[in-house]
C-alpha cells in the first residue's frame, strides 16, 4: 500500500484559493467487456469552486464519479487525474479519501446495526489517519450537526435504514462537513428528492464547501442550481465534454435540453449502461 499522505493543518492553512485542485486530462474509461463510456473528459476544478457537469441520462456522469473514486470494475485506458498535484489513478479508494476525495453517491447505502455517529467517527479517523477520542468527536460532531440543522435522534438511527430520499442525502451533506474533504464529488445529490428537501440539501452543500474545497456538482437537472450558483457548467454527452461556460449555459440547457448538444457534439449515442450491480 502507498504511504499515506494527509494535508497537516499547516499545510491545509497554506492551501491557496484559486489554485489547480482537480485535474482530469483526456480521461478514457469503461467496464470491462463493453464499449468505451469516457471518451477523453478534460477538465480543472480549482480550489473554492464550484463545477456542475450536466447530462443526459447515459452520457457517463456516475460512470465519472465512479472512476475518480476509484470504484473496482472500472478500467481507464488513457489519461490522468490529478490531485494537488499527484496522480491518483494507481490509488485504491481508500488512499484516494485519506488525500482529500469525497463522493457523495446518487444512491446512499443502508447500514443495518450500524449507527450514524459510529460510522462518522470510524470515517473520520479512517480518513484523517489518526484518532480523535469519544468526547472530543461528539463536541465535534454537534457543532456540525447544528450547523447543518440535524437532530441527535437522526444520528442515532442506524445509517440510511428507513430513511427517505431527503434524509439519505442530508446524511451524505452531514458525511461531507465531518469528513472535510479538499475535493468533494456529489453525483446526483438532487435525484428523488422534492422541493424542501432539495433546498435543505442545497443550503447544506454551501454551508460545507469553503474556500480550501473544491466541488464537482453532477447533476441531470437545472433545478439544484437556483440554490448554488456554480462557477462553471460542464456538459457531458456520450462520454465527451462537449460545452464548457458559466451559471447561463445551465439556464440555456433548461430552456433548449441536451438535443442541440447532441448534435453539435457529433456523436448521440448513449454509452453508459449504469452502475456495475
Amino acid at each position: 500500500m502507498a504511504e499515506t499522505k494527509t494535508m497537516t493543518a499547516e499545510a491545509e492553512l497554506a492551501a491557496t484559493p484559486g489554485e489547480d485542485l482537480l485535474v482530469v486530462e483526456d480521461l478514457h474509461a469503461g467496464v470491462e467487456g463493453r464499449e468505451e463510456i469516457l471518451k477523453g473528459i478534460t477538465l480543472t476544478v480549482r480550489r473554492g469552486e464550484v463545477h456542475a457537469l450536466m447530462g443526459p441520462n447515459g452520457s457517463g456522469k456516475s460512470t465519472l464519479s465512479y472512476v475518480l473514486m476509484g470504484r473496482p470494475g472500472y478500467t481507464v485506458t488513457k489519461g490522468r487525474v490529478m490531485l494537488n498535484g499527484e496522480d491518483i489513478l494507481a490509488l485504491t479508494p481508500d488512499e484516494r479519501a485519506r488525500r482529500g476525495l469525497f463522493l457523495a453517491f446518487q444512491y446512499p447505502q443502508e447500514i443495518p446495526g450500524v449507527s450514524i455517529v459510529n460510522f462518522l467517527r470510524a470515517a473520520r479517523n479512517a480518513s484523517k489517519a489518526q484518532e480523535m477520542a469519544p468526547l472530543q468527536f461528539h463536541k465535534f460532531l454537534q457543532e456540525k450537526m447544528k450547523l447543518l440543522g440535524v437532530t441527535d435522534e437522526m444520528v442515532r438511527r442506524y445509517v440510511n435504514q428507513g430513511f427517505s430520499g431527503g434524509e439519505k442525502k442530508r446524511n451524505e451533506i452531514l458525511q461531507m462537513a465531518v469528513l472535510e474533504p479538499e475535493m468533494a464529488v456529489l453525483d446526483e445529490t438532487d435525484s428523488g428528492l422534492d422541493i424542501d428537501a432539495l433546498r435543505a440539501v442545497a443550503e447544506g452543500i454551501k454551508t460545507v464547501a469553503t474556500e480550501r474545497m473544491g466541488v464537482l456538482l453532477i447533476t441531470h437537472y437545472q433545478r439544484i442550481l437556483n440554490y448554488i450558483t456554480p462557477d462553471v457548467v460542464h456538459v457531458l454527452i456520450a462520454g465527451r465534454v462537449v460545452a464548457s461556460g458559466g451559471p447561463d449555459l445551465a439556464k440555456e440547457l433548461e430552456k433548449t435540453g441536451y438535443d442541440s448538444f447532441k448534435e453539435a457534439s457529433g456523436d448521440a449515442a448513449e454509452n453508459d449502461r449504469g452502475p456495475l450491480p
